[in-house]
């Protein structure tokens, strides 16, 4: 773990130190004198406000999104549990994918969000078609995917599903098994007494009431979609960010996705005092800076 560690520190170093491709985005974002860190920057009062369009789909509810149409690759971002689509990442994300003039989806899950549905009804399998249904519906060509919490779960198994339309993955605090990990970590009286009340009040710092309502069922179902019990499938290059004072998932959840997909092409970035939803502005800003050096090594590649 300390070789691992320093080789993480290492590539921190790098992406704060590394000029060119800085320099590069910078040169593209400056338009009209506005730079990189203008625009993540912005007031939200300041940013003209997107339209909302919708996902017709005949057999489930219909998703709610905004869309910016560009270059290839492409961006999507998934938001994590009961967020959505207007989130600071994600805004953040549109701006500098119309700056460079990408491609650049954001959309709410069902039952989230201004999407239709019953949030109660959801499971993670359900929102895992929500994500496949955004890739084959409303993009064209190779794919970034920029997933954070439990959106770098549905990520994986996007990446997994539709292998020749993910080009690369940016995973923000990947949450990846850990709602099943986290309950079968509570004491077996405590499991029975969830599955007997049929609910799961999980703690959360994120909203007024302090915890998040699961079903039982909820956490039996996302039990089928689990993936750290063995190799993961994705050959794609893949960058993990992830906050050291994370208290909600811990930092070696990225460790281990990195130990376990196929990738050799995968980088782990730890932010020493880091948050969950790294919404920092220093965090935004490596965030699409991670995500510019993926455009600018695809772009090459291709």
């Amino acid at each position: 773990m300390a070789a691992a560690g320093g080789r993480v520190w290492a590539l921190w170093l790098r992406l704060r130190l590394r000029g060119p491709t800085w320099g590069r985005a910078a040169a593209r974002c400056a338009g009209a004198g506005v730079g990189r860190a203008s625009l993540l920057l912005r007031s939200p009062a300041c940013r003209q406000k997107s339209s909302i369009s919708f996902l017709s789909r005949p057999d489930r509810p219909n998703l709610a999104y905004n869309k910016i149409k560009g270059k290839n690759p492409g961006v999507v971002f998934l938001p994590g549990l009961n967020s959505n689509m207007n989130g600071q990442k994600a805004v953040a994300l549109e701006d500098f994918c119309k700056s460079l003039g990408h491609a650049f989806v954001r959309f709410d899950y069902t039952g989230c969000g201004s999407s239709d549905g019953n949030l109660q009804e959801c499971t993670v399998g359900k929102w895992r078609k929500d994500v496949l249904s955004v890739l084959d519906e409303l993009t064209d060509g190779p794919q970034i995917l920029v997933g954070s919490s439990l959106g770098g779960w549905l990520m994986l198994h996007a990446a997994i599903a539709r292998p020749e339309k993910v080009a690369a993955l940016v995973g923000v605090a990947v949450a990846a098994d850990y709602l099943v990990t986290a309950f079968k970590h509570l004491p077996l009286e405590v499991q029975k007494e969830i599955e007997e009340k049929g609910e799961w009040k999980l703690p959360t710092r994120h909203n007024e009431e302090g915890f998040y309502c699961l079903s039982y069922e909820f956490i039996k179902e996302a039990e089928n979609h689990c993936l750290l019990s063995n190799p993961i499938p994705i050959t794609c290059p893949i960058k993990l960010i992830h906050g050291m004072k994370d208290e909600d998932v811990p930092w070696q959840v990225s460790m281990q996705i990195a130990d376990h997909v196929v990738s050799t092409d995968v980088d782990v970035i730890l932010r020493k005092v880091g948050q969950h939803r790294m919404s920092e502005k220093d965090d935004m800003k490596l965030l699409v800076y991670t995500v510019d050096d993926l455009i600018d090594k695809l772009t090459t590649l291709a």
